[in-house]
């Protein structure tokens, strides 16, 4: 009885699982091994580390750095896209000009064409023999020669005004395929300005508000900031030429005086990519303004108008000469003396007075 008792208390020895069953154990203890993976982390890519203030301050200043770089891009497109349309309009007018000497030659000959119709013109010899007046026919038949003289004469100037339209229409065909091409580079530079310029604002707003104007402060610092330049006073409307010390290295002549003088009066007013005044300007933009205002005519971009001019050393410059920065020539200001220029700095920054030390130089062209 203790033994019958004893084994109805023992446990039913466990088999182990064997087929699908042992599939099912296997899969469901994946899954969970899995999970817990999952739950604790292990497996998860590291997250990517947020940049510190001064990653961000490099990128932004990389950025504005390229920024300018596709504005001058864009600067020259422009040029270009503007030379483009004034031929295809010019084609245009000759068009029209070769078009009317056209039809005024065609409605001749259709008018000479018509009148000889209504003569009803018989053969010369039969004309002749009928003729009571002989000597009178024989006149009028010399002019009816030159009458066909004329008639072929017009003939051969239709035929060459046809042939001249035709080429005039080829050549406006190829102005305006090459306007399309420059209007479609225009859009690409003026697509990564805006890229790179709205990625550098995304970048300035993730640092606080410490960070940012530290940001700032170094900004300025590198691009000539200042009491006599401050974005405040710009803010404010007062002109920095009011204040600005002028330089006491006198121009070398009455052009280059003036065109520093424009410069002066620029001070103050706000970098805008494209810009070529008068309320606001880009780098390029001040230095033809200045010099248009001097009476010379400047092309539109640094890397055209480094060619401008003479070339001249860092230790021979003088006010008025454009000084040119970056192995790209990207960017360039107005000598005014004393070591010191006027330029448009980048987006957010006025036209100011800075050192022609704090930039990469790359050379200088005396314009006049």
């Amino acid at each position: 009885m203790a033994a019958h008792r004893k084994s109805a208390h023992r446990k039913p020895k466990q088999r182990p699982f064997t087929g699908p069953a042992a599939r099912t154990a296997a899969t469901l203890a994946l899954a969970g091994a899995a999970t817990a993976t999952s739950a604790t982390g292990a497996g998860a890519a590291p997250a990517e580390p947020v940049p510190t203030a001064a990653q961000v301050r490099a990128k932004v200043d990389r950025l504005y750095h390229d920024a300018e770089v596709a504005t001058e891009k864009y600067n020259g497109a422009k040029e270009k896209e503007a030379a483009a349309t004034k031929a295809v309009d010019t084609l245009a007018d000759e068009a029209a000009r070769r078009t009317d000497r056209l039809n005024t030659a065609r409605h001749t000959l259709g008018s000479m064409a018509t009148a000889q119709y209504r003569t009803g013109a018989l053969d010369p010899a039969v004309q002749l023999a009928l003729s009571s007046d002989p000597d009178s026919y024989l006149e009028r038949a010399a002019h009816l020669d030159r009458a066909g003289d004329r008639q072929a004469s017009l003939l051969s100037n239709i035929r060459r005004q046809l042939s001249g339209i035709a080429r005039v229409k080829a050549r406006a065909d190829q102005e305006t395929e090459a306007l399309a091409a420059r209007r479609a580079e225009l859009d690409k530079h003026r697509t990564a300005i805006q890229s790179k310029l709205a990625d550098a604002r995304k970048l300035l707003a993730t640092l606080t508000a410490a960070e940012r104007a530290a940001y700032e402060r170094s900004a300025d610092a590198a691009h000539g900031g200042g009491p006599a330049t401050s974005a405040d006073r710009a803010a404010a409307g007062a002109h920095a030429d009011r204040a600005a010390p002028r330089s006491s290295v006198a121009a070398p002549n009455s052009r280059a005086a003036r065109a520093v003088a424009f410069a002066h009066g620029a001070i103050g007013k706000p970098y805008v990519w494209g810009a070529t005044g008068p309320n606001a300007f880009d780098c390029s933009g001040l230095t033809q303004a200045a010099w248009q205002a001097a009476g010379v005519s400047l092309p539109r971009t640094t890397y055209t108008q480094i060619n401008a001019g003479q070339r001249v050393s860092r230790s021979e410059l003088a006010p008025g000469d454009l000084v040119f920065f970056y192995s790209g020539i990207s960017h360039v200001g107005l000598y005014i003396g004393g070591g010191q220029m006027i330029h448009a700095p980048r987006p957010g920054a006025p036209v100011r007075i800075a050192p022609i030390s704090q930039m990469p130089f790359a050379g200088a062209t005396r314009v006049a």
